[in-house]
Protein backbone atom coordinates (compact mmCIF):
# COMPACT_ATOMS: atom_id res chain seq x y z
CA UNK A 1 0.00 0.00 0.00
CA UNK A 2 1.65 3.25 -0.89
CA UNK A 3 0.02 5.30 1.65
CA UNK A 4 2.54 2.97 4.08
CA UNK A 5 5.40 5.56 2.83
CA UNK A 6 3.78 7.75 5.12
CA UNK A 7 4.35 5.71 8.35
CA UNK A 8 8.50 5.42 7.40
CA UNK A 9 8.15 9.48 6.71
CA UNK A 10 7.28 9.70 10.28
CA UNK A 11 9.03 7.77 11.58
CA UNK A 12 12.13 8.93 9.73
CA UNK A 13 11.40 12.57 10.75
CA UNK A 14 10.79 11.47 14.85
CA UNK A 15 13.94 9.70 14.74
CA UNK A 16 15.72 12.73 13.07
CA UNK A 17 14.04 15.06 15.98
CA UNK A 18 15.98 13.03 18.45
CA UNK A 19 19.36 13.97 16.93
CA UNK A 20 18.18 17.58 16.76
CA UNK A 21 17.32 17.16 20.23
CA UNK A 22 20.88 15.74 21.54
CA UNK A 23 22.98 17.88 18.89
CA UNK A 24 21.33 21.23 19.47
CA UNK A 25 22.69 20.62 22.86
CA UNK A 26 26.23 22.52 21.44
CA UNK A 27 25.36 23.41 17.56
CA UNK A 28 23.04 26.04 16.71
CA UNK A 29 20.00 26.01 14.60
CA UNK A 30 21.69 27.50 11.67
CA UNK A 31 24.73 24.57 12.32
CA UNK A 32 22.36 21.39 12.52
CA UNK A 33 20.58 23.09 8.96
CA UNK A 34 23.60 23.59 6.94
CA UNK A 35 25.31 19.75 7.82
CA UNK A 36 21.94 18.43 6.93
CA UNK A 37 22.34 19.66 3.92
CA UNK A 38 25.38 19.10 2.88
CA UNK A 39 24.85 15.40 3.87
CA UNK A 40 21.26 15.77 1.92
CA UNK A 41 23.05 17.11 -1.11
CA UNK A 42 25.59 14.43 -1.23
CA UNK A 43 22.70 11.79 -1.13
CA UNK A 44 20.62 13.02 -3.57
CA UNK A 45 22.94 13.76 -5.87
CA UNK A 46 24.19 10.10 -5.61
CA UNK A 47 20.59 8.68 -5.79
CA UNK A 48 19.40 10.82 -9.02
CA UNK A 49 22.94 10.17 -11.04
CA UNK A 50 21.93 6.13 -10.38
CA UNK A 51 18.42 6.77 -11.73
CA UNK A 52 19.75 9.09 -14.48
CA UNK A 53 17.63 11.59 -13.59
CA UNK A 54 18.84 14.65 -14.50
CA UNK A 55 19.40 17.76 -11.89
CA UNK A 56 18.16 20.62 -14.76
CA UNK A 57 15.28 22.28 -14.31
CA UNK A 58 13.08 24.67 -15.57
CA UNK A 59 11.34 25.87 -12.92
CA UNK A 60 14.24 28.05 -11.11
CA UNK A 61 12.13 30.13 -9.24
CA UNK A 62 9.99 27.49 -8.23
CA UNK A 63 12.69 25.61 -6.14
CA UNK A 64 13.82 29.16 -4.67
CA UNK A 65 10.55 29.91 -3.79
CA UNK A 66 9.87 26.60 -2.02
CA UNK A 67 13.03 26.14 -0.61
CA UNK A 68 13.02 29.28 0.81
CA UNK A 69 10.10 28.70 3.07
CA UNK A 70 10.98 25.15 3.44
CA UNK A 71 14.61 26.02 5.35
CA UNK A 72 12.40 28.82 7.38
CA UNK A 73 9.92 26.03 8.42
CA UNK A 74 12.82 23.68 9.10
CA UNK A 75 15.47 26.28 11.02
CA UNK A 76 12.33 27.47 13.03
CA UNK A 77 11.39 23.50 13.66
CA UNK A 78 15.28 23.09 14.74
CA UNK A 79 15.17 25.64 17.14
CA UNK A 80 11.88 24.87 18.69
CA UNK A 81 13.08 21.05 18.98
CA UNK A 82 16.52 22.47 21.31
CA UNK A 83 14.21 24.49 23.21
CA UNK A 84 10.98 22.56 24.00
CA UNK A 85 10.06 19.19 25.01
CA UNK A 86 10.60 17.00 22.23
CA UNK A 87 6.68 16.01 21.80
CA UNK A 88 5.62 19.83 22.40
CA UNK A 89 7.92 20.72 19.45
CA UNK A 90 6.69 17.78 17.31
CA UNK A 91 3.37 18.62 17.77
CA UNK A 92 3.37 22.66 16.72
CA UNK A 93 5.49 21.93 13.95
CA UNK A 94 2.56 19.22 12.70
CA UNK A 95 0.15 22.03 12.98
CA UNK A 96 0.66 22.94 9.38
CA UNK A 97 -2.62 21.02 8.22
CA UNK A 98 -4.59 23.56 10.75
CA UNK A 99 -2.58 26.24 9.37
CA UNK A 100 -3.57 25.26 5.69
CA UNK A 101 -7.32 25.05 7.19
CA UNK A 102 -7.01 28.73 8.12
CA UNK A 103 -5.80 30.03 4.21
CA UNK A 104 -9.03 28.25 3.00
CA UNK A 105 -10.94 30.34 5.13
CA UNK A 106 -8.73 33.75 4.47
CA UNK A 107 -9.35 32.76 0.86
CA UNK A 108 -13.36 32.90 1.37
CA UNK A 109 -13.40 35.71 3.43
CA UNK A 110 -10.47 37.62 0.97
CA UNK A 111 -12.67 36.99 -2.33
CA UNK A 112 -16.67 36.89 -0.85
CA UNK A 113 -17.16 33.01 -1.28
CA UNK A 114 -18.38 30.57 1.15
CA UNK A 115 -18.07 26.98 1.32
CA UNK A 116 -20.40 24.17 3.53
CA UNK A 117 -17.27 23.82 5.24
CA UNK A 118 -16.44 26.89 5.96
CA UNK A 119 -17.91 27.10 9.13
CA UNK A 120 -16.30 23.58 10.55
CA UNK A 121 -13.34 24.34 9.19
CA UNK A 122 -13.34 27.39 11.78
CA UNK A 123 -14.13 25.14 14.15
CA UNK A 124 -11.15 23.29 13.79
CA UNK A 125 -8.58 26.03 13.94
CA UNK A 126 -10.16 27.45 17.19
CA UNK A 127 -9.87 23.75 18.75
CA UNK A 128 -6.14 23.41 17.51
CA UNK A 129 -5.92 26.59 18.77
CA UNK A 130 -7.48 25.85 22.36
CA UNK A 131 -5.14 22.84 22.27
CA UNK A 132 -1.78 24.81 21.60
CA UNK A 133 -3.20 26.82 24.90
CA UNK A 134 -2.54 24.04 26.72
CA UNK A 135 0.03 22.13 25.75
CA UNK A 136 2.23 25.12 25.66
CA UNK A 137 1.62 25.57 29.50
CA UNK A 138 4.37 24.10 31.27
CA UNK A 139 6.35 25.88 28.69
CA UNK A 140 5.14 29.41 29.36
CA UNK A 141 5.87 28.48 32.85
CA UNK A 142 9.34 27.88 32.28
CA UNK A 143 9.43 31.49 30.69
CA UNK A 144 9.80 29.16 26.63
CA UNK A 145 7.51 31.22 25.24
CA UNK A 146 9.71 32.70 22.28
CA UNK A 147 10.87 29.09 21.52
CA UNK A 148 6.80 27.92 21.66
CA UNK A 149 6.01 30.78 19.23
CA UNK A 150 9.04 29.87 16.89
CA UNK A 151 7.63 26.13 16.99
CA UNK A 152 4.36 27.75 15.49
CA UNK A 153 5.86 29.24 12.89
CA UNK A 154 7.73 26.61 11.25
CA UNK A 155 4.29 24.67 11.53
CA UNK A 156 2.92 27.73 9.23
CA UNK A 157 6.04 27.87 6.85
CA UNK A 158 5.92 24.15 6.28
CA UNK A 159 2.02 25.29 5.44
CA UNK A 160 3.27 27.95 2.83
CA UNK A 161 6.09 24.99 1.90
CA UNK A 162 3.57 22.65 1.01
CA UNK A 163 1.77 24.30 -1.08
CA UNK A 164 5.16 25.10 -3.51
CA UNK A 165 5.18 20.89 -3.05
CA UNK A 166 1.86 20.56 -4.39
CA UNK A 167 2.67 23.25 -7.20
CA UNK A 168 5.89 21.45 -8.65
CA UNK A 169 4.13 18.46 -8.67
CA UNK A 170 1.82 19.24 -11.04
CA UNK A 171 4.04 20.72 -13.50
CA UNK A 172 5.74 17.31 -13.30
CA UNK A 173 8.94 17.95 -11.85
CA UNK A 174 10.54 14.30 -10.07
CA UNK A 175 9.92 13.63 -6.46
CA UNK A 176 14.09 13.51 -6.23
CA UNK A 177 14.38 16.56 -7.86
CA UNK A 178 12.05 18.52 -5.68
CA UNK A 179 14.16 17.39 -2.68
CA UNK A 180 17.56 17.71 -4.16
CA UNK A 181 17.09 21.58 -4.46
CA UNK A 182 15.61 21.64 -0.96
CA UNK A 183 18.58 20.17 0.34
CA UNK A 184 20.96 22.70 -1.73
CA UNK A 185 18.41 25.77 0.01
CA UNK A 186 19.21 24.31 3.23
CA UNK A 187 23.12 24.09 3.00
CA UNK A 188 23.05 27.98 1.34
CA UNK A 189 20.78 29.56 4.07
CA UNK A 190 22.46 27.35 7.27
CA UNK A 191 26.11 28.14 6.06
CA UNK A 192 24.84 31.82 5.54
CA UNK A 193 23.42 31.82 9.27
CA UNK A 194 26.38 29.84 10.65
CA UNK A 195 28.59 32.30 8.71
CA UNK A 196 26.69 35.13 10.60
CA UNK A 197 26.65 33.23 14.34
CA UNK A 198 29.79 31.75 14.20
CA UNK A 199 30.40 28.02 13.43
CA UNK A 200 31.00 25.97 17.21
CA UNK A 201 34.48 24.15 17.11
CA UNK A 202 34.15 20.40 16.67
CA UNK A 203 37.20 20.18 19.46
CA UNK A 204 34.46 21.66 21.61
CA UNK A 205 32.03 19.60 21.39
CA UNK A 206 30.71 16.27 22.77
CA UNK A 207 31.05 12.89 20.67
CA UNK A 208 27.60 12.40 21.33
CA UNK A 209 26.66 15.45 19.02
CA UNK A 210 29.25 14.88 16.38
CA UNK A 211 28.05 11.47 16.06
CA UNK A 212 24.61 12.49 15.46
CA UNK A 213 25.05 15.10 12.16
CA UNK A 214 25.26 12.38 9.69
CA UNK A 215 22.11 10.36 10.87
CA UNK A 216 20.31 14.07 11.09
CA UNK A 217 21.13 14.42 6.66
CA UNK A 218 20.61 11.28 6.12
CA UNK A 219 17.30 10.73 8.10
CA UNK A 220 16.34 13.95 6.76
CA UNK A 221 16.88 13.22 3.50
CA UNK A 222 14.60 9.64 3.52
CA UNK A 223 12.07 11.04 5.71
CA UNK A 224 11.72 13.70 2.36
CA UNK A 225 11.72 11.33 0.10
CA UNK A 226 9.34 8.72 1.53
CA UNK A 227 6.65 11.88 2.34
CA UNK A 228 7.29 12.68 -1.00
CA UNK A 229 6.77 9.09 -2.41
CA UNK A 230 3.52 8.78 -0.27
CA UNK A 231 1.65 11.75 -1.51
CA UNK A 232 2.50 11.28 -5.23
CA UNK A 233 1.38 7.81 -5.36
CA UNK A 234 -0.92 7.05 -2.34
CA UNK A 235 -4.24 8.69 -1.13
CA UNK A 236 -3.76 12.28 -0.31
CA UNK A 237 -6.37 12.17 2.92
CA UNK A 238 -5.09 8.69 3.99
CA UNK A 239 -0.96 10.06 3.57
CA UNK A 240 -2.03 13.37 5.34
CA UNK A 241 -3.52 11.43 8.62
CA UNK A 242 -1.02 8.99 8.94
CA UNK A 243 1.84 11.88 8.67
CA UNK A 244 0.03 12.60 12.01
CA UNK A 245 1.94 9.19 13.71
CA UNK A 246 5.29 11.30 13.55
CA UNK A 247 3.93 13.01 16.93
CA UNK A 248 3.22 9.65 18.52
CA UNK A 249 6.70 8.25 17.79
CA UNK A 250 8.07 11.60 19.33
CA UNK A 251 5.99 10.98 22.40
CA UNK A 252 7.29 7.74 22.65
CA UNK A 253 10.67 9.06 22.07
CA UNK A 254 10.36 11.94 24.73
CA UNK A 255 9.67 9.17 27.61
CA UNK A 256 11.10 6.68 26.71
CA UNK A 257 15.37 8.65 25.77
CA UNK A 258 14.46 11.61 27.98
CA UNK A 259 12.37 11.14 30.53
CA UNK A 260 9.99 13.78 29.43
CA UNK A 261 6.49 13.80 31.46
CA UNK A 262 3.48 15.22 29.87
CA UNK A 263 1.05 17.18 32.39
CA UNK A 264 -2.69 16.05 31.72
CA UNK A 265 -3.19 19.46 30.42
CA UNK A 266 -0.84 18.67 27.70
CA UNK A 267 -2.07 15.28 26.64
CA UNK A 268 -5.25 16.98 26.49
CA UNK A 269 -3.84 19.78 23.97
CA UNK A 270 -1.84 17.28 22.00
CA UNK A 271 -5.57 15.20 21.61
CA UNK A 272 -6.97 18.55 20.48
CA UNK A 273 -4.58 19.29 18.31
CA UNK A 274 -4.26 15.71 16.53
CA UNK A 275 -8.44 15.93 16.44
CA UNK A 276 -8.35 19.06 14.50
CA UNK A 277 -5.87 18.56 12.22
CA UNK A 278 -7.26 15.34 11.04
CA UNK A 279 -10.53 17.23 10.52
CA UNK A 280 -9.15 19.50 8.99
CA UNK A 281 -7.38 17.77 6.34
CA UNK A 282 -10.79 15.69 5.75
CA UNK A 283 -12.73 18.90 5.46
CA UNK A 284 -9.96 20.58 3.15
CA UNK A 285 -9.85 17.88 0.98
CA UNK A 286 -13.50 17.63 0.39
CA UNK A 287 -13.05 21.37 -0.19
CA UNK A 288 -10.32 21.08 -2.30
CA UNK A 289 -9.66 18.12 -3.77
CA UNK A 290 -6.17 18.80 -4.95
CA UNK A 291 -5.23 19.78 -1.63
CA UNK A 292 -1.31 20.03 -1.04
CA UNK A 293 1.03 17.59 1.14
CA UNK A 294 2.42 18.02 4.37
CA UNK A 295 5.63 19.28 4.47
CA UNK A 296 8.74 19.20 6.98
Amino acid sequence: MQSLWMVLAAFFFATMAVGIKMAGADFSAFELVFYRGVISVVFMGMVLRSRGVSIATKYPLMHAWRSMIGVFSMTSWFYAIAHLPLATAMTLNYMSGVWMATFVIGGAVLYGTKTSSQGLLMGTVLTSFAGVILLLQPSLAENQLFAGLIGLLSGLGAAMAMLQVAALGRIGEPEGRVVFYFSIGTLLVGLAGSLWTGFTPWSSVRWQSLAWLLPIGVLATLGQWTMTRAYSRGSTLLVANLSYLGIVFSVGFGLLLFGEQITPRGWVGIGLILASGIAATVLRTRTLPDAPAEDH
